[in-house]
């Protein structure tokens, strides 16, 4: 028996990097999204600084491992087999839930999840040690630390809503202070600033980042023979009036002397101490476990007891983490943050529910709860402006107005999503936070609190407008619900693979295992190929550009993407229906709503693309919006024509007859033949050649007519399926209106500025002005 649970060590290894990978991927967002969204620094300095900081952590974070042994159960009460089973389950069910959430690109906590997997295994674990010994439910007190369960608990709701108001109080009064014009303010408001955000900052590097570490709970004589922690814990006052004066000096130099700008390195250090303090601190919530299984094991090997009988009170005791596994853990850390598509995934989700003071794609639709809280809100701001002055309020309006910001022409950026006011104080008050909890000894996520401090001030900065209320506000409920979900499907995930463990050891952590590579094995590949086919399709643009010479190529680009499409859906519709391949057909129904939606997003963006246009080349919007008209008309004939398709094959209605079905695959040829030069056309930028394919144009209707002619013949004489007459009909008809609107484009372009011959003449113009 001994050999199975060196496998099982062997196991919880490998899981254990494995969840340093998931577990960095989903918690990345808690120490980049700041300084990303704001761009304050290239992305490779902060990649950088945040890798230091995550080493560094990782090093000094073994005193942080008693959680994964004690925190949750009473290690006293259970037997090394017992143990091991609650391991086994933990780690298993922890990769899979975790896995699940990145791949969804959905940020989520790894300290509740730990906690709540640690709580669902040791209580299956412990009912089945009651029912054995004939006990009663009430005897599971004696097992689990039911107190500390609940603290957690009512930590998550706390923190949910402390992080969110406090964030947007303290956002909201220093854009009153600051405004969006921060950096034409006096030099001593910078610095006082700085001052205050460094010193918050320094204090969490202390109290959160080294404070949970083994040495800082080493007394030391300098210090009075107290331990650093509870020196820092005591003379909090102190530390900070000091450090607060320091800093100030300091930041006037830099910005006076110097002559750098203080929010960027407010920013840099605050990214070090968050990512100091996830590795310090949230390492156990990866390692934790396979470390504690593998202490277990070592303690029960050399006892020479039974599995059974080996009582494990040794795990309430403090036991050191040999450093080089601390070291080697916060390489893998460090090594997934640069390489994880699926930690830029959760980070983007971040940025974008904080999003932008100027527009982003919404990931997420509005539900009655988000509206009842925007309905709730809009009502109570306007309660409070008739409560204010108007003279007061047109000042605090004008504080928060934000610049103009003008653009050189014809060339592409990428805006920031928010100021570097906003990521200074979002870092500020998230240190502040976590600080003042960790030293209460109160328990709370450092996601929960990063996420809700980042939704308080987008909320205080106004970047939640009418426009995106609902939307953003729905995603934030999205966000905290999945956190919810997270801790209710742990605790029974882990429950149930702990009660499957307990049948048959051997047999049952040899198949959950298998199972659960075979599901994370299809997650990648899954994740995977959706990056590839993304990479080669590629996306419809919006366009950016101020002037017809950029609108032209801009548009040229989204259609040869979307012709290309377009003629991949069509084929696909026909051949699926001449199979009857219900599963092709349902995913051409996906294409299909993927490419309305992009088509949707471009149309949305008309405003902006209006507004960004330059005075002599506003005519270029008329043709823009024709462009995009027509092709949404072609994205809704592709709707319908997949729609009846799948419709008639899932309805299990009788096949098309041989002749229906190969006048289908002419009619496709032909469409084949036109989408392939049409997208070669616009590829290449050969505008020339599109009247050679508007003289298709006639040939090809008559074509479609002539099959709907033959039809009605054969439904005079011989057609017996309604279903299928009417089928062929509606296939006929919306393939002729799919036709008309692709025509249509090519006649807009065609005769954009009266013709192509004009098209190239005005580029060849703009192109000498420059």
């Amino acid at each position: 028996m001994e050999n199975i649970y060196l496998l099982m060590i062997v196991a919880l290894a490998v899981l254990a990097i494995a969840d340093l990978i998931v577990g960095v991927s989903n918690d990345a967002v808690n120490f980049l999204n700041s300084a990303i969204g704001s761009k304050a620094v290239s992305f490779k300095t902060i990649m950088i600084v945040a890798s230091l900081g995550v080493a560094i952590g990782a090093i000094f974070s073994s005193g942080m491992m008693e959680v994964a042994r004690k925190g949750i159960f009473n290690p006293g009460e259970f037997m090394f087999s017992e143990i091991m089973i609650i391991f086994m389950a933990v780690m298993i069910t922890d990769i899979l839930l975790l896995d699940f959430f990145n791949s969804i690109g959905m940020p989520t906590s790894t300290t509740v999840s730990i906690v709540f997997e640690l709580l669902g295994a040791s209580v299956a674990i412990a009912l089945i040690k009651i029912g054995n010994d004939g006990g009663n439910i009430s005897d599971l007190v004696k097992y689990i630390n039911t107190s500390k369960a609940t603290q957690i608990i009512f930590g998550i709701l706390l923190s949910v809503v402390i992080a969110f108001s406090v964030g947007a109080i303290v956002q909201w009064f220093t854009r009153l202070l600051l405004s969006f014009n921060f950096d034409k303010k006096a030099k001593w408001v910078g610095a006082l600033f700085g001052g205050l955000a460094i010193s918050a900052i320094s204090y969490f590097i202390f109290i959160k980042g080294i404070g949970g570490t083994a040495f800082a709970k080493e007394s030391y004589s300098i210090l009075g023979g107290l331990t650093i922690k509870h020196y820092i814990e005591n003379e909090v006052l102190i530390i900070l009036l000091i450090s607060f004066t320091f800093w100030s000096i300091i930041s006037y130099i830099y910005l006076t002397v110097l002559k750098f700008n203080i929010y960027k390195l407010i920013i840099l250090i605050g990214t070090f101490a968050l990512a100091l303090a996830f590795a310090g601190n949230d390492l156990v919530n990866f390692i934790g476990v396979p470390i504690a299984a593998w202490q277990s094991y070592q303690e029960w090997s050399i006892s020479g007891v039974p599995a059974d009988q080996f009582n494990m009170g040794i795990l309430a005791e403090a036991v050191k983490t040999p450093t080089i596994m601390l070291f080697v853990a916060g390489m893998v850390m460090v090594a997934t943050l640069w390489f994880s598509s699926k930690a830029k995934a959760v980070v983007k989700t971040s940025i974008d529910l904080a999003s932008s003071q100027g527009e982003t794609k919404e990931r997420f639709q509005p539900n009655f709860l988000s509206r009842g809280f925007v309905r709730t809100a809009v009502g109570l701001s306007d309660f409070v402006k008739l409560m204010i002055p108007s003279g007061t309020q047109e000042k605090i309006d004008r504080r928060f107005e934000k610049p103009t910001i003008h653009l050189e022409k014809n060339k592409t950026y990428e805006l920031p999503a928010f100021d570097m006011v906003r990521a200074a104080v979002n870092l500020m008050v998230a240190s502040v936070l976590i600080s003042i909890a960790t030293s209460m000894k109160l328990p709370l996520s450092t996601t929960y609190v990063t996420f809700m401090v980042a939704m308080g001030t987008s909320l205080a900065d106004k970047a939640w407008g009418a426009e995106s209320a609902v939307y953003r506000v729905a995603g934030v409920l999205n966000v905290i619900g999945g956190w919810f979900f997270t801790a209710i499907i742990a605790f029974v995930a882990a429950a149930i693979i702990a009660y499957l463990i307990n049948l048959h050891v051997p047999s049952m952590v040899g198949i959950l295992l298998l199972i659960a590579f075979l599901l994370l094995s299809r997650n990648y590949l899954t994740h995977s190929k959706k990056q590839k086919e993304l990479k080669a399709e590629g996306q419809l643009i919006r366009a950016e550009s101020s002037s017809i010479q950029g609108v032209v190529h801009e548009s040229a680009h989204n259609i040869a993407n979307a012709i290309k499409r377009v003629n991949r859906i069509y084929t696909g519709a026909i051949n699926g229906l001449s199979k009857q391949d219900l599963i092709a057909l349902k995913q051409n129904k996906k294409q299909v709503e993927k490419l309305t939606n992009e088509i949707d997003e471009l149309r949305d963006n008309i405003f902006y693309f209006i507004k960004n246009l330059d005075e002599s080349s506003v005519a270029a919007s008329n043709f823009y919006i024709n462009i995009l008209g027509y092709l949404q008309d072609m994205s809704q004939s592709l709707e319908y024509i997949s729609k009846v398709s799948y419709k008639h094959v899932n309805n299990n209605h009788k096949k098309l007859k041989f002749n229906q079905i190969k006048e289908l695959k002419q009619i496709d040829t032909l469409l084949e033949n036109l989408f392939s030069n049409t997208q070669t056309t616009f590829e290449n930028r050969s505008f020339e050649d599109i009247g050679e394919i508007l003289k298709t144009k006639k040939d090809l209707f008559t074509e479609i007519t002539d099959k709907i002619q033959k039809q009605v013949e054969r439904t005079r004489t011989e057609e017996v399926s309604p279903k299928n007459t009417t089928l062929y009909f509606s296939l006929l008809l919306e393939t002729k209106d799919l036709l008309t609107a692709t025509m249509n484009l090519l006649e807009e372009f065609y005769h954009a500025n009266d013709g192509t011959t004009q098209i190239h003449k005005i580029i060849k113009e703009e192109e000498i002005d420059e």
